[in-house]
């Protein structure tokens, strides 16, 4: 377990969503002795891009006692997470439960924690940090059912780490258009292999879905595409990440021009139309498995929206 004050420092961030909970946490850390340089409040890519540059830094002047740590805070920790990795040298992980920050800890050896205020509440916060500070690096968590890492998986991990250090930055710069890409980045050949399946009851709507229950998924749609008005027994998050789409919340009447690094959350049951304006893809999280009910027809959508 991590001995309070004991020299460990943590460089704190968060957007506009997270910065309630990112106050609550710093907090919580300057209570148990931790050393803590808040960066303060910004864009969610402009604060990550702060801590992950300053911890890069400053890793190289602790690299034995991974002494420096960050913590960043958005609307779904996602965004943060993302934009904090970019640094070589940093590892960034959202983390939504004490398994999943213990899991990091001991698997990655993360050395920023993302979590998303709209996602985690202020305790739960809490007790995320707290195991994701005391989790040494190879330890015993959930993922390894509470038992020490037998010596080739400690081998294993420790090599993961030096492989990810070799990454090299041009691989980022591949070019897309190839009909095979052989590259050393692990991250970029994700992407680039990802499938999209059509979302049959969307047209001009592909997606892969990345993760299941709680499900995230990267959905693209077709300039002009439209999302008839529709409902969802979940709230989901979502980040543009490229294109221009436009939102109408007809629940609250609230019309949301988005574009790319734009962030919008929409409660379960809120009825809701989309239309994309340009070929748009973008980042979507939501709490359980996937369902739609349509409130209006395709025509009826399209409409609709030459009239707002």
């Amino acid at each position: 377990m991590m001995e309070e004050g004991s020299g460990l420092k943590v460089i704190a961030g968060a957007d506009a969503f997270g910065a309630p909970l990112k106050e609550v946490l710093v907090r919580h850390l300057k209570q148990k002795g931790i050393d803590v340089e808040d960066l303060g409040i910004d864009k969610y890519y402009t604060i990550a891009e702060e801590v992950g540059k300053k911890l890069a830094l400053e890793k190289k002047d602790d690299e034995a006692s991974g002494a420096t740590k960050g913590l960043l805070v958005c609307g779904t920790g996602v965004g943060v997470s993302i934009f904090a990795n970019k640094f070589k040298g940093v590892y960034a992980a959202s983390c939504t439960s004490v398994n999943e920050a213990q899991n990091c800890r001991s698997i990655n050896n993360t050395n920023v924690i993302t979590l998303g205020a709209k996602v985690t509440p202020p305790e739960e916060g809490k007790k995320i940090l707290d195991a994701w500070l005391e989790t040494p690096f190879k330890a015993p968590c959930p993922a390894s059912d509470g038992q020490a890492w037998n010596q080739d998986i400690q081998q294993f991990l420790d090599q993961s780490l030096a492989d990810m250090d070799q990454i090299p930055q041009d691989a980022l710069r591949a070019d897309a258009n190839k009909s095979e890409i052989k590259s050393a980045c692990a991250i970029c050949a994700l992407a680039n292999n990802r499938k999209f399946d059509p979302v049959d009851i969307m047209p001009g709507g592909s997606w892969n879905i990345v993760r299941e229950d709680p499900t995230s998924a990267v959905v693209r749609f077709k300039a002009g595409s439209f999302e008839p008005a529709h409902h969802h027994t979940f709230g989901h998050d979502l980040i543009v990440t490229e294109g221009k789409k436009r939102v109408w919340n007809l629940t609250k009447r609230e019309v949301f021009d988005l574009s790319p690094g734009d962030f919008l959350f929409t409660p379960a049951g809120d009825v809701h139309r989309v239309q994309y304006f340009t070929d748009t893809e973008f980042f979507i999280r939501w709490d359980g498995h996937w369902d739609i009910f349509l409130d209006e027809d395709l025509e009826a959508a399209k409409a609709a929206a030459q009239v707002s």
